[in-house]
C-alpha cells in the first residue's frame, strides 16, 4: 500500500494551524470530527515518527481549551437560547441537564462532558450563562482540555507503535478504537446523569 502521501501531511506547514482550527470548531459544530483527527496524527506519530507528538498533544489543547473558552464567553454574553442551534433538542436537553449541575459540581461536569459532544458545548454554555466564575472555569477546563488531548493521542500513538509497519492501518484501527471508546464514553455518561436525576427526583 502506497502510504507516501502520510509522509507528505505530516511535514505540511498547515498541518497544526489546521488542527488548531478544527478543535476550536469542535466547541461549537459537532460534526467536525477534531478527535479522530488528533487520534489519527497521532498514531501516525507513532507509526513514522512524523508529526513528533508533543506539539501535536499541545496544540490539541490549547485549542480545546480556547474553544470552551469561546463558548462559555457566549454563554456569558447571549445566553443559552439566544439562536437557533442552541434551541436544537439534543442541545436544549443537553443544556437543561447542565444547568442543575454546573454550579453545585462543576468539576466533575466539565470534565466528563469533555468527551460527549453535545453536553460539552451545553455545559460550557450553561458555565457561562450561570455565573460560573472564569477563575473557576479556565482552570478546570484547562485541565480537562489536557486530559482530552492526551487521551487521545495516546490511543493514537499506541496502535501507531504496534502497527508502525503498516502506518495507514494504524491510522485506520486507531480511528475506529477511539471512536468505539467515545461511544461507550458517552453511554456511560449518560447513564450515570440518568441514575442520579432519578435519586434527585427520588428524594
Amino acid at each position: 500500500m502506497d502510504d507516501s502521501w502520510l509522509a507528505v501531511l505530516a511535514l505540511s506547514p498547515w498541518l497544526l494551524p489546521a488542527l488548531f482550527a478544527l478543535v476550536v470548531g469542535d466547541a461549537f459544530l459537532v460534526v467536525l470530527p477534531s478527535e479522530t483527527v488528533v487520534v489519527a496524527l497521532a498514531a501516525l506519530a507513532g507509526a513514522t515518527g512524523s508529526p513528533p507528538l508533543a506539539p501535536i498533544i499541545a496544540v490539541a489543547a490549547a485549542g480545546a481549551i480556547v474553544g470552551d473558552a469561546l463558548c462559555f464567553a457566549i454563554g456569558r454574553r447571549a445566553g443559552t437560547d439566544r439562536w437557533r442551534w442552541q434551541r436544537m433538542r439534543p442541545v436544549r436537553v443537553a443544556i437543561d441537564r447542565a444547568r442543575h449541575a454546573v454550579l453545585s459540581r462543576p468539576a466533575a461536569l466539565i470534565f466528563t462532558a469533555r468527551y460527549v459532544p453535545f453536553a460539552r458545548i451545553a455545559v460550557n454554555l450553561t458555565a457561562g450563562a450561570s455565573g460560573l466564575s472564569v477563575q473557576r472555569f479556565l482552570p478546570l477546563s484547562a485541565a480537562a482540555g489536557t486530559a482530552w488531548a492526551l487521551y487521545n493521542t495516546a490511543v493514537g500513538a499506541f496502535f501507531g507503535a504496534l502497527l508502525a509497519e503498516v502506518p495507514v492501518l494504524a491510522v485506520v484501527i486507531s480511528v475506529v478504537v477511539a471512536i468505539t471508546l467515545g461511544l461507550a464514553i458517552d453511554a456511560l455518561v449518560a447513564r450515570a446523569i440518568r441514575r442520579r436525576e432519578g435519586r434527585e427526583n427520588a428524594e
